[in-house]
Formats: C-alpha cells, sequence, structure tokens
C-alpha cells in the first residue's frame, strides 16, 4: 500500500473569517465557492473519497483574519458519532460551522478531523517546513511538474484568483525545502489545479492488479 500524504494549501484573501459571513450566495462571501471547488477536488474521486491527503484552508477575509482550516476527514466508524458524512452539498455548512465554532486561543477540532484555529499563511507554512516536508507553489513560471521528482510528503501551494501573499523574505532560509512548479501554460481555476496535481500524483502510484471488468454491450 502506497501510504505518503499529499497536502494542500489554498490561500483566500477573501474568504469570510466568522459563520455569519457565509451567506446563501458563495460567491458574494468572499468567493467561498472558489475554496469549495477546492475542496470537492482534494477529496472526491468518482466513487470514493481520498483517504492520503489534508486540505489547509486560510482564509484572509473579514471580520477576523487569518483562520486556519484543516480538513483531514475520519472516514471509519458510524456517521454522526465518530465521523461526518462529506458530501458535495454540505460543504459549505461544514465551513460555517467550523468558523462558528473557533476558540480563540486554540486548535479546536469541531469534527473528526476537521480543525479550526487562528494562525496566518506564513506560520502553517513554517509548521509543515520544521516536519520536513517539501513545499511546492504553483505558478505558471515555475519548473514543469513532470520534470522533478516530487517528494515523498508534498505539500502543494495554491492562491485564489487574487494570488498569494509576498514572503519571500520570511521564507528565504528554506528556499532549498521550496520549490515553484507549473502545471502548463495556461491558468486555471484552483480547482482545477488541485484535480491536476493529484492526477499527476496518482499516475505516479504502484499500479493496482485491476479485475479483468465485463465488456460493455457483451451479454452478462
Amino acid at each position: 500500500g502506497n501510504c505518503k500524504m499529499r497536502e494542500f494549501i489554498y490561500y483566500s484573501k477573501s474568504a469570510p473569517t466568522s459563520g455569519a459571513g457565509v451567506k446563501d450566495d458563495l460567491m458574494k462571501s468572499g468567493r467561498l465557492d472558489i475554496a469549495i471547488h477546492t475542496i470537492i477536488a482534494t477529496f472526491f474521486l468518482s466513487h470514493d473519497i481520498r483517504r492520503d491527503v489534508k486540505l489547509h484552508l486560510i482564509f484572509d477575509g473579514t471580520p477576523d483574519p487569518p483562520k486556519h482550516l484543516e480538513f483531514f476527514p475520519e472516514l471509519e466508524g458510524k456517521t454522526g458519532e465518530d465521523k461526518i458524512y462529506l458530501n458535495k452539498k454540505d460543504i459549505s455548512k461544514i465551513i460555517k460551522k467550523m468558523l462558528y465554532k473557533y476558540k480563540p486561543n486554540e486548535k479546536n477540532q469541531v469534527f473528526p478531523g476537521y480543525w479550526i484555529e487562528k494562525k496566518p499563511l506564513i506560520e502553517v507554512i513554517k509548521e509543515l517546513l520544521k516536519q520536513e516536508k517539501t513545499i511546492y507553489i504553483l505558478d505558471k513560471d515555475g519548473e514543469d511538474i513532470r520534470d522533478i521528482k516530487i517528494s515523498e510528503n508534498p505539500v502543494f501551494l495554491l492562491g485564489d484568483h487574487e494570488g498569494l501573499p509576498k514572503m519571500s523574505k520570511e521564507l528565504k532560509r528554506y528556499k532549498e525545502k521550496i520549490t515553484k512548479v507549473s502545471i502548463g501554460k495556461r491558468t486555471y481555476f484552483a480547482s482545477q489545479t488541485v484535480a491536476i496535481v493529484n492526477n499527476e500524483l496518482d499516475r505516479s502510484l504502484p499500479s493496482v492488479a485491476r479485475k479483468p471488468t465485463a465488456q460493455r454491450g457483451a451479454s452478462q
């Protein structure tokens, strides 16, 4: 089994930092729609949820920035008791609940595998670097993801449509652990970028022996 962990950090300059900021119109809620598409692209496969992925959302919008929401959903056990059911239409409710359950000066686990705390992007990055992770910043001027060897427990950092804050000064001394990578000439949505990176990493997984499937149209 391949138990390597991949992580994504999605930074949003405008996403709301209190539950009251999550409105019915997600596009008007600090572009929370982008964060939700990113969550879907991070975790969902056609008929499965990925178990080897952790997602960090950094919300930097009003009224109480920054908020770090960490997703590493618990998938075993009984829904409602040991885990919550992650489905596409409930994600905004989960985010809203997490924001409402924020507690000052602590990292609060709101549901099994869902935490919230007050922490800026730079501190989240530094914490991951201390855990010996390599950070890959998605950047169209970076090295092609197909030309570099991705480390065992990679972290991919991407911003919303407004991009990432300037951090080069604070990260200077870590530069051998930070690489800019590109997924091609075009600029993609954040969620598409995550889907493409997930696919690139999936392609290098050891191949799984597949059961032969019945031919389409063949008599069963």
